[in-house]
């Protein structure tokens, strides 16, 4: 094998007893989780907002972004229209495989990849956040092994547009006990989101970290529509009223256990246009009062926001400016949490 194995890493037991969770932190994050579980069960009428960069590059700058959040979410219109789940994505996939490919790999974007100081960088990232602002928060499981170095930290894992097809991200998914939301290919294939979280719904048996491991299945795996790129390259939205109406029937047609969808607003849904996501939250938040199968359908939107507007080379150096896609800056993001608010409680007192 082409491969040089460097060094043994520590097991997600040992790195959780460096950097444990006290039990404060454990009631907080539980409390969390189920504030957000029971908006995928209907239970509560509340809109998610899955919010942050499009990758987590530094510390500090990441921590003073979510610190802003909390501040937000504080105010009294967002904290009864609105949970939000900051988005802290420590691992970046690639279409090529070249590239940045997040703090895990590379705690310093400017220095070599450093796998163990990376695994300690994530956990330690998640662990300052709950602590500093109690936000447990959203990750992506590009690497399913790793998962268990975060599953007591985080309250919501998302698969990828890559990953989504792969048998281990599916089976794994059924094991974790929290909302897991399903993008769709980058080809479009809506078949193959389905189909990926009805495998997760479902229990299984396969080899996990060394083990032979069992799972019961997650009835809380969702859709989430980020848009595609069709054979010319050209990327196509999948967010409008037609789409999402699309989904509903084909979730009437299956029997799954909490059939729900999350928007994602940058990707191909706005061709990488990062401003183009204020104007696709509102219009998605205008289907769900034109048909009551979308308003039950859609439980929130995935927005990749950050300090300041639109992204930067690696060797640029501006403090909370994306070093992956553009995204929304600060000033921006404020306004629009606040508009979601506010149309969400317009919306309901037009019942």
């Amino acid at each position: 094998m082409n491969i040089t194995f460097n060094r043994q890493l520590p097991t997600p037991q040992e790195i959780k007893s460096m950097y444990p969770l006290s039990d404060e932190l454990a009631k907080k994050k539980k409390a969390n989780d189920e504030e957000i579980k029971k908006i995928f069960t209907n239970e509560s009428d509340k809109f998610l907002l899955i919010i942050g960069p499009c990758s987590a590059d530094r510390e500090d700058a990441v921590i003073d972004y979510i610190k802003r959040l909390r501040k937000i979410a504080d105010e009294d219109i967002v904290r009864d229209e609105i949970v939000i789940i900051p988005r802290i994505y420590t691992n970046k996939p690639r279409t090529t495989g070249v590239g940045y490919k997040g703090m895990l790999h590379q705690p310093n974007p400017n220095e070599a990849p450093d796998m163990l100081k990376g695994i300690i960088g994530i956990r330690r990232i998640h662990l300052k956040t709950l602590t500093e602002t109690g936000f447990s928060c959203a990750d992506e499981m590009l690497y399913p092994e790793n998962h268990s170095y975060l599953s007591d930290l985080l309250s919501y894992v998302a698969v990828g547009a890559r990953s989504v097809e792969n048998q281990q991200h599916r089976l794994t998914a059924s094991g974790i006990e929290l909302p897991v939301g399903m993008k769709n290919p980058t080809s479009g294939d809506i078949s193959v989101m389905l189909n990926a979280i009805k495998a997760a719904e479902s229990g299984h048996t396969f080899i996990y970290r060394g083990f032979e491991a069992t799972t019961k299945g997650n009835p809380l795996t969702h859709a989430i529509l980020r848009g595609y790129v069709n054979h010319h390259g050209e990327s196509h939205e999948n967010y409008h009223y037609e789409n999402l109406i699309f989904l509903a029937n084909l979730y009437d047609e299956e029997h799954f256990k909490n059939p729900s969808v999350i928007i994602d607003c940058n990707h191909s849904n706005s061709g990488k246009k990062y401003l183009e996501q204020i104007r696709i939250a509102k219009e998605v938040l205008h289907s769900t009062t034109e048909n009551e199968k979308i308003k039950k359908l859609v439980k929130g939107l995935m927005i990749e926001s950050y300090i300041e507007d639109g992204n930067q080379k690696i060797d640029e150096g501006v403090y909370g400016k994306s070093i992956t896609d553009p995204c929304l800056g600060w000033e921006k993001t404020e306004t629009l949490i606040r508009e979601i608010a506010s149309i969400r409680k317009k919306l309901k007192s037009k019942k």
